[in-house]
Protein backbone atom coordinates (compact mmCIF):
# COMPACT_ATOMS: atom_id res chain seq x y z
CA UNK A 1 0.00 0.00 0.00
CA UNK A 2 3.30 2.02 0.37
CA UNK A 3 4.90 1.32 -2.57
CA UNK A 4 2.70 3.36 -5.07
CA UNK A 5 3.44 6.68 -3.45
CA UNK A 6 6.75 6.21 -2.60
CA UNK A 7 7.80 5.47 -6.59
CA UNK A 8 6.08 8.30 -7.29
CA UNK A 9 7.99 10.64 -4.88
CA UNK A 10 11.12 8.69 -6.42
CA UNK A 11 10.03 9.77 -10.05
CA UNK A 12 9.04 13.74 -8.88
CA UNK A 13 12.56 13.62 -7.48
CA UNK A 14 14.47 12.59 -10.93
CA UNK A 15 11.95 14.98 -12.59
CA UNK A 16 12.80 18.06 -10.64
CA UNK A 17 16.45 16.63 -10.57
CA UNK A 18 18.55 20.31 -11.63
CA UNK A 19 20.20 20.23 -15.30
CA UNK A 20 23.52 18.83 -15.86
CA UNK A 21 26.24 21.67 -17.42
CA UNK A 22 28.01 21.49 -20.35
CA UNK A 23 31.39 21.68 -21.27
CA UNK A 24 31.93 25.31 -23.03
CA UNK A 25 34.05 26.23 -25.80
CA UNK A 26 36.70 26.80 -23.95
CA UNK A 27 37.06 23.21 -22.80
CA UNK A 28 37.71 24.76 -19.58
CA UNK A 29 34.44 26.38 -17.83
CA UNK A 30 31.32 24.29 -17.54
CA UNK A 31 27.68 25.91 -17.54
CA UNK A 32 23.98 24.98 -17.86
CA UNK A 33 23.05 27.72 -20.35
CA UNK A 34 25.70 27.39 -23.21
CA UNK A 35 25.18 31.40 -23.49
CA UNK A 36 26.70 31.85 -19.86
CA UNK A 37 30.00 29.90 -20.50
CA UNK A 38 31.38 34.27 -21.59
CA UNK A 39 30.31 35.00 -18.85
CA UNK A 40 32.05 32.23 -16.78
CA UNK A 41 35.52 32.88 -18.63
CA UNK A 42 34.66 37.25 -17.62
CA UNK A 43 34.34 35.98 -14.10
CA UNK A 44 37.48 34.58 -13.40
CA UNK A 45 39.16 37.39 -15.33
CA UNK A 46 37.52 39.97 -12.71
CA UNK A 47 38.63 37.46 -9.68
CA UNK A 48 42.30 37.24 -11.14
CA UNK A 49 42.88 40.69 -12.79
CA UNK A 50 40.65 43.34 -11.04
CA UNK A 51 40.43 41.60 -7.35
CA UNK A 52 43.16 39.93 -7.53
CA UNK A 53 41.16 37.33 -5.73
CA UNK A 54 41.18 38.66 -2.51
CA UNK A 55 37.89 40.88 -1.11
CA UNK A 56 39.71 44.61 -0.70
CA UNK A 57 39.53 47.83 -2.35
CA UNK A 58 38.77 46.69 -5.67
CA UNK A 59 35.66 44.70 -4.55
CA UNK A 60 34.63 48.04 -2.34
CA UNK A 61 35.43 49.86 -5.52
CA UNK A 62 33.57 48.04 -7.80
CA UNK A 63 30.23 47.72 -5.19
CA UNK A 64 30.55 51.34 -4.71
CA UNK A 65 30.44 52.65 -8.58
CA UNK A 66 27.55 49.87 -8.88
CA UNK A 67 25.61 52.26 -6.47
CA UNK A 68 26.86 55.38 -8.25
CA UNK A 69 25.79 54.46 -11.68
CA UNK A 70 22.47 52.63 -11.34
CA UNK A 71 21.02 55.59 -8.87
CA UNK A 72 21.00 58.04 -11.50
CA UNK A 73 17.37 57.24 -12.55
CA UNK A 74 13.94 58.43 -11.65
CA UNK A 75 10.49 57.46 -11.65
CA UNK A 76 8.92 60.88 -12.15
CA UNK A 77 11.21 63.01 -14.60
CA UNK A 78 13.75 62.58 -17.21
CA UNK A 79 17.14 61.56 -15.46
CA UNK A 80 19.36 59.11 -16.37
CA UNK A 81 19.23 55.36 -17.39
CA UNK A 82 19.80 53.49 -14.27
CA UNK A 83 22.45 50.87 -13.82
CA UNK A 84 23.47 51.27 -17.74
CA UNK A 85 27.12 51.86 -17.41
CA UNK A 86 26.51 56.04 -18.02
CA UNK A 87 29.49 56.51 -15.31
CA UNK A 88 31.95 54.89 -17.85
CA UNK A 89 30.57 55.74 -21.22
CA UNK A 90 30.56 59.08 -20.57
CA UNK A 91 32.62 59.58 -17.94
CA UNK A 92 33.93 62.81 -18.84
CA UNK A 93 30.99 64.44 -17.52
CA UNK A 94 29.95 62.34 -14.41
CA UNK A 95 32.99 61.85 -12.95
CA UNK A 96 33.54 65.22 -12.94
CA UNK A 97 30.40 65.44 -10.31
CA UNK A 98 31.49 65.77 -6.28
CA UNK A 99 29.65 62.88 -5.09
CA UNK A 100 31.71 60.86 -7.89
CA UNK A 101 35.07 61.84 -6.30
CA UNK A 102 37.49 58.95 -5.67
CA UNK A 103 35.77 56.57 -8.50
CA UNK A 104 37.66 57.56 -11.13
CA UNK A 105 40.49 54.86 -10.91
CA UNK A 106 37.88 51.75 -10.88
CA UNK A 107 36.77 53.39 -14.33
CA UNK A 108 40.29 53.40 -15.39
CA UNK A 109 40.72 49.66 -14.36
CA UNK A 110 37.09 48.88 -15.56
CA UNK A 111 37.91 50.05 -19.27
CA UNK A 112 39.21 46.86 -20.39
CA UNK A 113 36.49 44.71 -19.56
CA UNK A 114 34.20 47.77 -20.80
CA UNK A 115 35.39 47.36 -23.96
CA UNK A 116 35.29 43.74 -24.31
CA UNK A 117 32.05 43.08 -22.74
CA UNK A 118 29.97 46.51 -22.28
CA UNK A 119 29.50 49.40 -20.13
CA UNK A 120 27.29 48.60 -17.64
CA UNK A 121 28.15 44.49 -17.59
CA UNK A 122 31.56 45.89 -16.27
CA UNK A 123 29.83 47.49 -13.07
CA UNK A 124 26.71 45.20 -12.58
CA UNK A 125 28.62 41.56 -13.48
CA UNK A 126 31.61 43.06 -11.59
CA UNK A 127 30.15 43.71 -8.38
CA UNK A 128 28.13 40.18 -8.32
CA UNK A 129 31.56 38.56 -8.47
CA UNK A 130 33.44 40.70 -6.23
CA UNK A 131 31.62 40.22 -3.38
CA UNK A 132 31.46 36.42 -4.09
CA UNK A 133 35.23 37.06 -2.64
CA UNK A 134 33.68 39.04 0.51
CA UNK A 135 33.01 36.46 3.57
CA UNK A 136 29.64 36.48 4.58
CA UNK A 137 28.34 38.53 1.39
CA UNK A 138 24.91 36.95 -0.46
CA UNK A 139 24.83 35.52 -3.41
CA UNK A 140 24.00 38.76 -6.22
CA UNK A 141 22.48 37.44 -9.39
CA UNK A 142 24.21 38.26 -12.76
CA UNK A 143 21.29 39.60 -14.99
CA UNK A 144 23.08 40.29 -18.03
CA UNK A 145 22.12 41.54 -21.63
CA UNK A 146 21.49 45.65 -20.70
CA UNK A 147 22.29 47.98 -23.59
CA UNK A 148 24.65 50.47 -23.23
CA UNK A 149 24.30 54.07 -21.52
CA UNK A 150 22.28 56.87 -24.60
CA UNK A 151 23.04 60.18 -22.30
CA UNK A 152 24.38 60.49 -18.86
CA UNK A 153 23.29 60.92 -15.51
CA UNK A 154 22.71 64.44 -14.41
CA UNK A 155 23.92 65.81 -11.30
CA UNK A 156 23.22 65.88 -7.82
CA UNK A 157 21.36 62.32 -8.37
CA UNK A 158 23.75 60.43 -5.56
CA UNK A 159 23.08 61.29 -2.33
CA UNK A 160 26.13 62.75 -0.40
CA UNK A 161 27.07 62.36 3.35
CA UNK A 162 26.57 66.23 4.01
CA UNK A 163 23.32 65.84 2.72
CA UNK A 164 20.26 66.34 5.07
CA UNK A 165 18.51 63.27 5.41
CA UNK A 166 14.89 64.65 4.04
CA UNK A 167 17.02 65.54 0.79
CA UNK A 168 18.43 61.54 0.78
CA UNK A 169 15.25 59.81 1.79
CA UNK A 170 13.42 62.31 -1.23
CA UNK A 171 16.24 61.38 -3.77
CA UNK A 172 15.65 57.87 -2.76
CA UNK A 173 11.97 57.72 -2.97
CA UNK A 174 12.02 58.76 -6.52
CA UNK A 175 14.26 56.29 -7.69
CA UNK A 176 12.13 54.02 -5.83
CA UNK A 177 13.48 52.99 -2.57
CA UNK A 178 11.86 53.65 0.76
CA UNK A 179 14.01 54.92 3.64
CA UNK A 180 14.54 50.74 5.25
CA UNK A 181 15.72 49.67 1.79
CA UNK A 182 18.46 52.92 1.75
CA UNK A 183 19.80 50.80 5.09
CA UNK A 184 20.31 48.02 3.59
CA UNK A 185 22.25 49.15 0.35
CA UNK A 186 24.50 50.96 2.88
CA UNK A 187 25.68 46.89 4.51
CA UNK A 188 27.58 47.85 1.62
CA UNK A 189 29.66 50.03 4.17
CA UNK A 190 31.02 47.25 5.67
CA UNK A 191 33.69 46.67 3.29
CA UNK A 192 34.00 50.37 2.62
CA UNK A 193 36.60 53.35 3.27
CA UNK A 194 36.34 56.62 2.47
CA UNK A 195 38.27 58.97 -0.52
CA UNK A 196 37.30 62.67 -0.83
CA UNK A 197 35.67 63.59 1.85
CA UNK A 198 38.70 64.01 3.82
CA UNK A 199 42.10 64.68 2.11
CA UNK A 200 44.11 63.89 4.46
CA UNK A 201 46.38 61.60 2.53
CA UNK A 202 47.07 59.45 5.64
CA UNK A 203 43.16 58.63 6.31
CA UNK A 204 42.90 57.59 2.50
CA UNK A 205 41.22 54.30 2.93
CA UNK A 206 40.18 55.02 6.32
CA UNK A 207 37.51 51.88 6.67
CA UNK A 208 33.64 52.54 8.25
CA UNK A 209 34.40 49.65 10.36
CA UNK A 210 37.22 47.76 12.66
CA UNK A 211 36.72 44.59 9.52
CA UNK A 212 36.59 45.77 6.43
CA UNK A 213 37.36 42.89 4.48
CA UNK A 214 34.56 40.58 5.54
CA UNK A 215 30.53 41.78 4.81
CA UNK A 216 29.28 41.24 8.66
CA UNK A 217 27.37 43.40 10.95
CA UNK A 218 30.10 45.62 12.60
CA UNK A 219 29.56 48.42 10.33
CA UNK A 220 25.99 48.95 11.89
CA UNK A 221 27.20 48.08 15.68
CA UNK A 222 30.08 50.90 15.75
CA UNK A 223 28.07 53.55 14.19
CA UNK A 224 26.26 52.73 17.06
CA UNK A 225 29.13 53.64 19.22
CA UNK A 226 29.62 57.13 20.84
CA UNK A 227 32.39 59.16 18.43
CA UNK A 228 34.96 59.76 20.54
CA UNK A 229 37.74 61.34 17.48
CA UNK A 230 38.23 62.20 13.87
CA UNK A 231 41.04 60.05 12.51
CA UNK A 232 42.54 62.91 10.03
CA UNK A 233 42.34 66.39 9.49
CA UNK A 234 38.48 66.77 10.62
CA UNK A 235 35.81 67.98 11.34
CA UNK A 236 35.15 68.19 7.08
CA UNK A 237 31.73 68.13 5.19
CA UNK A 238 29.92 64.99 5.96
CA UNK A 239 32.10 63.14 8.48
CA UNK A 240 31.36 62.61 12.18
CA UNK A 241 33.63 61.82 14.68
CA UNK A 242 34.09 57.70 15.02
CA UNK A 243 34.62 55.62 18.15
CA UNK A 244 38.02 53.89 17.36
CA UNK A 245 41.61 55.28 15.92
CA UNK A 246 41.50 55.14 12.29
CA UNK A 247 38.09 54.24 11.88
CA UNK A 248 36.14 56.35 10.17
CA UNK A 249 32.55 57.31 10.07
CA UNK A 250 29.89 59.38 7.73
CA UNK A 251 27.51 61.76 9.29
CA UNK A 252 24.87 60.38 6.65
CA UNK A 253 25.42 56.75 8.47
CA UNK A 254 25.63 58.15 12.13
CA UNK A 255 21.75 59.97 10.95
CA UNK A 256 20.64 56.96 9.79
CA UNK A 257 21.46 55.09 12.77
CA UNK A 258 19.45 57.76 14.91
CA UNK A 259 16.89 58.76 12.55
CA UNK A 260 13.10 57.58 13.68
CA UNK A 261 12.54 56.20 10.05
CA UNK A 262 15.53 54.62 10.14
CA UNK A 263 17.19 53.85 13.21
CA UNK A 264 15.28 50.31 14.07
CA UNK A 265 16.13 48.83 10.89
CA UNK A 266 20.09 49.57 11.33
CA UNK A 267 19.62 48.24 15.08
CA UNK A 268 17.87 45.05 13.20
CA UNK A 269 21.09 44.79 10.93
CA UNK A 270 23.84 45.31 13.64
CA UNK A 271 22.03 42.59 15.40
CA UNK A 272 21.95 39.54 12.45
CA UNK A 273 24.47 39.36 9.85
CA UNK A 274 22.40 36.81 7.91
CA UNK A 275 19.36 39.54 8.24
CA UNK A 276 21.42 42.24 6.83
CA UNK A 277 23.20 39.97 4.33
CA UNK A 278 19.28 38.73 2.86
CA UNK A 279 17.88 42.40 2.68
CA UNK A 280 20.76 43.58 0.86
CA UNK A 281 20.61 40.83 -1.90
CA UNK A 282 17.41 41.77 -2.31
CA UNK A 283 17.77 45.81 -2.34
CA UNK A 284 20.90 45.45 -4.21
CA UNK A 285 19.27 42.90 -6.85
CA UNK A 286 16.55 45.35 -7.09
CA UNK A 287 19.13 48.44 -7.77
CA UNK A 288 20.90 46.38 -10.38
CA UNK A 289 17.72 46.33 -12.22
CA UNK A 290 16.93 49.89 -12.18
CA UNK A 291 16.07 51.31 -15.78
CA UNK A 292 15.61 47.81 -16.94
CA UNK A 293 13.44 44.61 -17.11
CA UNK A 294 14.56 41.52 -15.70
CA UNK A 295 12.58 39.68 -18.42
CA UNK A 296 14.44 41.05 -20.81
CA UNK A 297 18.02 39.72 -19.60
CA UNK A 298 19.67 36.41 -19.78
CA UNK A 299 20.30 35.75 -16.22
CA UNK A 300 24.01 33.66 -15.32
CA UNK A 301 23.96 33.68 -11.50
CA UNK A 302 25.09 30.12 -12.30
CA UNK A 303 28.46 31.19 -12.65
CA UNK A 304 28.55 33.38 -9.60
CA UNK A 305 29.67 31.55 -6.41
CA UNK A 306 28.46 31.68 -3.25
CA UNK A 307 30.82 33.44 -0.96
CA UNK A 308 32.56 32.16 1.81
CA UNK A 309 31.00 32.06 5.65
CA UNK A 310 30.78 35.25 7.83
CA UNK A 311 34.36 35.30 9.84
CA UNK A 312 32.10 36.52 12.17
CA UNK A 313 28.31 35.86 11.99
CA UNK A 314 27.41 37.97 15.17
CA UNK A 315 28.97 41.18 15.78
CA UNK A 316 31.06 42.26 18.66
CA UNK A 317 32.68 45.60 20.60
CA UNK A 318 35.71 46.59 19.71
CA UNK A 319 38.43 45.98 22.46
CA UNK A 320 38.16 48.72 24.77
CA UNK A 321 34.33 48.97 23.97
CA UNK A 322 31.14 48.00 25.73
CA UNK A 323 27.41 48.20 25.87
CA UNK A 324 28.12 51.53 27.44
CA UNK A 325 29.15 53.03 24.72
CA UNK A 326 25.99 52.45 22.86
CA UNK A 327 24.00 55.71 21.48
CA UNK A 328 20.32 54.56 21.54
CA UNK A 329 18.85 55.09 18.52
CA UNK A 330 15.64 52.48 17.92
CA UNK A 331 12.92 53.98 20.01
CA UNK A 332 10.75 50.70 20.24
CA UNK A 333 13.65 48.04 21.04
CA UNK A 334 16.61 48.25 23.58
CA UNK A 335 19.98 47.59 22.43
CA UNK A 336 20.63 44.27 24.06
CA UNK A 337 23.72 43.59 26.52
CA UNK A 338 24.41 40.38 25.03
CA UNK A 339 27.23 40.89 22.79
CA UNK A 340 30.69 40.20 23.95
CA UNK A 341 33.83 43.03 23.63
CA UNK A 342 36.86 41.43 21.89
CA UNK A 343 39.67 40.82 23.46
CA UNK A 344 42.97 42.37 23.98
CA UNK A 345 43.67 46.02 23.49
CA UNK A 346 42.34 48.69 21.09
CA UNK A 347 44.79 49.24 18.51
CA UNK A 348 44.43 51.88 15.34
CA UNK A 349 42.61 50.24 12.83
CA UNK A 350 44.81 50.77 9.67
CA UNK A 351 43.88 52.48 6.28
CA UNK A 352 42.85 49.68 3.18
CA UNK A 353 45.55 50.16 1.18
CA UNK A 354 44.77 50.82 -2.92
CA UNK A 355 45.31 47.56 -5.19
CA UNK A 356 47.77 47.47 -7.69
CA UNK A 357 46.67 46.25 -11.12
CA UNK A 358 48.23 45.18 -14.31
CA UNK A 359 46.84 47.16 -16.60
CA UNK A 360 44.52 50.68 -17.01
CA UNK A 361 45.53 54.70 -16.83
CA UNK A 362 47.25 55.25 -13.43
Amino acid sequence: MFAAPFIALALAGVAKAAPAASLCPDGVHSTINPQCCFWANARDRFINEIFLNVCQENVHSLVRIAFHDAIGFSLNSDKGGGADGSIIQFGDTELAFHANEGIDFIVDFLEPFANDVGMTFAIQFGAAVGLSLCPGAPKIPAFVGRPNATRAAPDKTVPEPFDDPTTIFARMADAGFTPTELVHLLASHTIADQAGVDPEPSVLGAPFDSTPFSFDSQVFLETLLVGTMFPGSGPNPGEEQSPLPGEFRLLSDKVFARHNLTSCTWQENALSQSTMASNFQTTFTKLSLLGHSQSSLLDCSEVIAQAPPATAPKAFFPAGKTHADIEQGCATQLFPTTLSTQAGRATPIPPVQVQDIAFGRK
